[in-house]
């Protein structure tokens, strides 16, 4: 017997089919309407948020990158609806992101948090077809990465002094970030407990959860050992309701930020005449091109410098042309 509803939707039509022959019909394309039917109202950016750091287990700096591109492009969004964008109006984007005179690192980057971002939405629904994977991300010139000779290394790492609020701690910080090649966020997430000054060396939580162990110098001992029997009981004893675990702490016993570790570095860059273009970063990078200057194996570094591919280790072969000009005397047969 057919349904009331569906019998009076008969009578006043004045059709006469059989309703329950039909039934299927009817829900096959209601479901077919439910898949096309994007979810608009669906909190995407949130929850992507929570996809990146639940479902794929990324780095809180990863996720902070994330987020910050993708509130550019909200921004840039505003009241268009995401499955009506064509390849188009995403190449318009990449238009905006040159205009605002982005590098063409951070272009390609927001490029590819855009891909992954779309791929997401049309895992849920959102999208039925990722008009994202049509972007091209511009092909980029390998940047030369700006090294400081040892000399200057040497200035920079006696720089703090006694004028200085905490000398030890500062110094202990440079020397660290030298003699490791650690990244600053690598250098602040440092705990106490990942430090062993007894056997010389230290374990490091870099991208992607991923950990290493790398040796420390002897100097690097004696500047951690003395900051951390002077200075950091003071900076520790700031902190009232727990003992703080990381071992660079700020004036206030709070873990060191990334932001202030770049002023420190930019401070006694500074002081001691380096160029301005010194960066945390560029301590990571003397370190790597002085240990393959010294004879390193370009494997060992990239270990210790926590790289997944050895291609992103090979940059710092080009840059001391000391060793280029030693292998090839050693090795061309008419060197």
């Amino acid at each position: 017997m057919p349904t009331p509803l569906i019998a009076c939707f008969c009578l006043v039509s004045g059709i006469h089919i059989s309703p329950l022959k039909n039934m299927p019909r009817l829900i096959q394309r209601r479901r077919d309407k439910a898949k096309r039917a994007p979810r608009t109202r669906f909190p995407v950016f949130e929850e992507f948020e929570k996809y990146l750091r639940n479902e794929c287990q990324l780095a809180n700096n990863s996720i902070l990158a994330y987020r910050h591109d993708l509130r550019r492009f909200r921004d840039w969004l505003g009241d268009k609806p995401l499955d009506r964008l064509t390849i188009r109006k995403l190449a318009d984007y990449v238009v905006f992101l040159k205009k605002s005179k982005l590098a063409p690192s951070s272009i390609a980057r927001n490029v590819v948090s855009l891909r992954v971002f779309f791929k997401y939405l049309q895992l849920e629904g959102v999208i039925t077809s990722n008009v994202a994977e049509l972007l091209g991300s511009q092909k980029l010139w390998q940047r030369i990465p700006h090294v400081m000779t040892t000399g200057t290394v040497e200035k920079l790492l006696n720089a703090p002094s006694n004028k200085d609020t905490f000398p030890l701690r500062d110094k202990a910080l440079l020397e660290l970030m030298y003699a490791t090649g650690c990244r600053a966020s690598e250098v602040v997430g440092l705990t106490l407990n990942n430090l062993h000054l007894d056997s010389g060396y230290c374990r490091y939580h870099g991208k992607g959860g991923k950990q290493r162990l790398v040796p420390l110098s002897l100097r690097t001992i004696g500047a951690l050992t003395e900051y951390l029997q002077w200075e950091r009981p003071m900076l520790a004893e700031c902190v009232s309701d727990h003992e703080p675990q990381r071992v660079i702490l700020s004036r206030r016993g709070r873990p060191l930020r990334r932001e202030a570790v770049w002023e420190l570095v930019k401070k006694y860059a500074a002081r001691v005449g380096a160029p301005k273009e010194i960066s945390p970063h560029s301590l990571r990078h003397s370190f790597a091109t002085h240990m393959l200057a010294g004879g390193a194996d370009l494997r060992q570094v990239q270990e210790l410098l926590g790289h997944a591919s050895i291609a992103t280790t090979q940059i710092y072969t080009h840059v001391d042309q000391t060793r280029l000009k030693k292998i090839h005397s050693e090795f061309h047969p008419r060197a």
